[in-house]
């Protein structure tokens, strides 16, 4: 079975095959021409028929040996059938039917590896690396990436699982502990074993000719979703919030900064989303020594802002990075796209 993005390839790629299979079956017909018409004598009685034949009754066939075990000989040397899933040792969504979303470089930036991969640091000239970590059931998790900084630039994003430091199985560790790894570690190399965001998952959809895909959000959240739109057929679920857009980290932006990151991408877009309270129980409790300054984050190939956060003990904190019950980048509505 092939592997698709979206529902909407999937289709597409349906219609494709069928055309295809009619355009090699069908076969043009001879006009029928006046008294050219005879039927054809039924004979009695029809000889039995089997849908397959028996290859040993064939024996050589023109010339070709079309026993059993010359059959068995050569079944190494069919191709491969087209709708077979493409295996790809690079990226998995090479191996995917892609005729509506084609070549979107969206799809590719926002691809979550299902593998490891090492990821060498070095600190910067205030001997820092960017990163702050988050202990979450046992595993350590990124829970912020500053912008510009060698966290950002070798390729660390939000909900990242660091699995080693410098060799060190982080299972188990406290987040004091991984931090502490990290001021302790060299200043000119410090290795990590990283895997691709676990807690997140992406939903490629396309916008109709209204330039919407259908749903709702607020806070950066995902509330509703408009019926039978891109969004409904393609699984995007609610209670759900928005960590990336085509690749592009949008944590800490208001709706309306939001908004304008989806009005203005391609048709084909894809969004990271993680569900509600994974995303609340690794931003909770987010602070820096400075309150309420402005810290630069970055989840991939294209920077945001998020206000720094003060620890507010039991409050929740939402997506703007204020106290709960003071309403997101537009108070009392959602946005819709």
């Amino acid at each position: 079975m092939s592997l698709y993005p979206s529902l909407e390839d999937l289709k597409v790629d349906k219609v494709i095959r069928a055309q295809a299979q009619l355009a090699q079956t069908s076969t043009p017909m001879p006009a029928i021409t006046e008294g050219s018409f005879q039927p054809q004598p039924i004979p009695a009685e029809m000889p039995p028929s089997s849908l397959y034949p028996n290859l040993e009754e064939l024996g050589d066939y023109m010339g070709l040996a079309l026993n059993s075990q010359e059959v068995q000989e050569n079944l190494a040397l069919l191709p491969v059938a087209a709708n077979q899933v493409a295996l790809s040792s690079g990226s998995a969504t090479m191996g995917m039917v892609r005729p509506v979303t084609g070549a979107d470089i969206g799809i590719r930036r926002a691809e979550i590896r299902p593998g490891l991969r090492e990821i060498i640091l070095c600190k910067d000239q205030d001997r820092k690396v960017g990163l702050r970590l988050r202990a979450i059931d046992n595993g350590i998790f990124v829970q912020l990436v500053q912008a510009n900084s060698p966290s950002a630039l070798a390729g660390l994003r939000f909900g990242d699982q660091v699995l080693q430091i410098n060799g060190q199985n982080c299972a188990g560790w406290s987040a004091d502990k991984a931090h502490k790894a990290l001021k302790t570690a060299s200043e000119t190399r410090i290795e990590l074993v990283v895997r691709d965001r676990p807690f997140q998952r992406t939903v490629t959809m396309h916008k109709d000719s209204t330039g919407h895909v259908g749903f709702i959000y607020k806070s950066g959240k995902i509330t509703s979703l408009v019926k039978d739109s891109s969004a409904a057929r393609n699984g995007l679920l609610t209670d759900h919030y928005i960590c990336e857009i085509n690749g592009q980290n949008v944590i800490g932006l208001k709706d309306s900064q939001i908004k304008d990151i989806l009005t203005t991408s391609p048709t084909a877009m894809t969004v990271t989303i993680m569900p509600k309270f994974i995303y609340e129980h690794m931003i909770k409790r987010c602070c820096v020594q400075e309150p309420f300054s402005v810290v630069k984050v970055c989840g991939g190939s294209s920077p945001s802002m998020v206000p720094a956060l003060r620890d507010v003990g039991k409050h929740k904190l939402n997506q703007s990075g204020q106290a709960s019950g003071g309403g997101g980048g537009q108070h009392g509505q959602g946005l819709a796209l």
